[in-house]
């Protein structure tokens, strides 16, 4: 599944999309099924990719894929490591017929050559940029907010984008130089503790929880007055899995895809509308006292509307409430039993 960016109405749409050799097939889902024909198809010849692509701001997780003929594709993944999976499996696809540019692709993943003659101070002066500089906001950690930070997934996001580091390997080192020279510092308790780390190359962390900040801003921003006092703590939980499933309504029992999120500490699962543009779940229990099972895919079974397409699974509440989900394969749905079971 991706969120797809549709071209007449600029709004977004979740569409099962299907790799093939030179062309991306992508279809709708009706009634917890996909469409039998594709809705619409991607010709990869001729195609650039830009991933990480950081033309949304509330939207980090893009890939943006310009056919031939200049038309622009935005696709939104569900995490990180997804994102980067698929975009190389499609740069592999459009240079499937220039195998030696395919070798590049995957011994440039894998190494690193830190450009000559950089200069961090140019770095950190464009990341100052209030335009087109890293992009500060308010992060929590372990019951603090910050203000003014980035995560070190966005840093690496960013000198890639800016073309300072072809490689998030190279980004990773470039952004340690930038902590080791003080330009920036880490902040809560996931960064600070990679800084101990013996190995160079951990103490920069490429990872969504790992916060920083400009260093020249950090004593005015880490006060005691940071405490934070809302209910809304259940999404302060690491996050433990992530990805689209299919999902029943409880009153109209019909079939959408959500983005959903499992947290631990605390255990909450929550799910979001991926058409809509805020970041704010559209739902979500506490997973203590649940129960989660595989349901047989021979038949539907009580309580499921609909010819669903099978894999499905149930979670039920400690106040008996269910909740009906469909993964796209068996071996996504044992994925997301075996990781909500120590949660409950």
């Amino acid at each position: 599944f991706f969120s797809l960016q549709g071209h007449v109405v600029r709004n977004w749409k979740v569409r099962w999309f299907v790799l093939l050799q030179d062309k991306l097939l992508y279809y709708k889902i009706e009634g917890g099924k996909k469409e039998p024909s594709p809705k619409g198809r991607i010709l990869l010849d001729g195609c650039t990719i830009t991933c990480p692509c950081l033309e949304y701001e509330n939207r980090p997780l893009l890939i943006k894929l310009k056919t031939k003929t200049n038309t622009d594709y935005f696709l939104e993944c569900c995490s990180r490591e997804e994102r980067d999976s698929w975009a190389l499996d499609i740069t592999g696809a459009i240079h499937a017929g220039h195998p030696v540019q395919v070798q590049e692709l995957h011994r440039m993943k894998n190494s690193f050559k830190l450009l000559e003659n950089i200069s961090l101070h140019n770095i950190v002066e464009r990341m100052y940029d209030s335009s087109t500089g890293i992009k500060l906001t308010r992060n929590l950690d372990q019951g603090n907010r910050y203000k003014e930070t980035f995560t070190g997934s966005a840093l690496v996001d960013w000198l890639i984008s800016n073309s300072f580091a072809v490689s998030r390997f190279e980004a990773v080192t470039l952004a340690s130089m930038l902590m080791d020279e003080n330009f920036i510092r880490p902040v809560g308790v996931r960064s600070t503790e990679a800084t101990r780390s013996s190995d160079p190359s951990e103490k920069f962390l490429d990872d969504s929880t790992a916060l920083y900040m400009f260093a020249e801003t950090s004593k005015k921003n880490t006060s005691s007055k940071e405490e934070v006092h809302f209910n809304i703590s259940e999404l302060s939980g690491t996050i433990v899995k992530q990805g689209f499933l299919v999902k029943q309504g409880h009153k109209r029992k019909n079939w959408k895809v959500r983005k959903f999120v499992l947290r631990a500490d605390p255990a909450f699962l929550h799910y979001y509308d991926p058409t809509k543009e805020d970041n704010k779940p559209v739902g979500g229990f506490s997973l203590r006292g649940c129960l989660v099972s595989a349901l047989e895919d021979n038949g539907v079974p009580a309580g499921v509307k609909g010819n669903v397409q099978g894999n499905l699974f149930k979670i039920i509440t400690k106040n008996d409430i269910h909740y009906y989900i469909q993964a796209s394969s068996k071996a996504e749905r044992v994925q997301w039993i075996e990781a909500i079971k120590p949660l409950t």
